[in-house]
């Protein structure tokens, strides 16, 4: 399926979809929540609890009765969320630059002290079975 001409391909451009602004009934904040947005919120909770105690909100999710009450829920979390991922990206160490060489090189070393651990255990197993014998 194409959206757009072999001419707008070429070129790079998408075709432009207006999409329709939703009508105000779409979002009524008293409405009870549905189905999905419940399960939606169990797993926006899974997420929470991997944060810090510090970051987590503490809502009992399953007080939550109404869209206007999930909104905010989610409001909530996506914010700690946000928050908490920019702090960890101050303090992730900064990705060491290596050559393909260096990665080449090492990756052989590992290749070679892996055969050595094998001879090491085909012998260790041998003298376990020539003791049993």
């Amino acid at each position: 399926m194409t959206t757009g001409t072999h001419r707008e391909e070429e070129s790079g451009y998408m075709a432009i979809i207006k999409v329709p602004k939703p009508p105000q009934s779409a979002m009524n904040k008293e409405r009870p929540i549905s189905s999905l947005l419940k399960t939606q919120l169990e797993h926006l909770q899974q997420a929470e609890f991997r944060l810090p105690a510090r970051a987590q909100t503490n809502v009992y999710i399953n007080a939550i009765k109404t869209e206007g009450q999930a909104a905010d829920y989610i409001r909530q979390v996506t914010a700690a969320l946000h928050a908490e991922h920019a702090g960890a990206e101050g303090r992730r160490a900064p990705k060491k630059k290596t050559s393909k060489a260096s990665r080449k090189y090492a990756i052989a070393a590992m290749a070679k002290t892996q055969a050595g651990k094998n001879k090491k255990r085909r012998a260790a197993r041998s003298r376990k079975k020539s003791t049993r014998s």
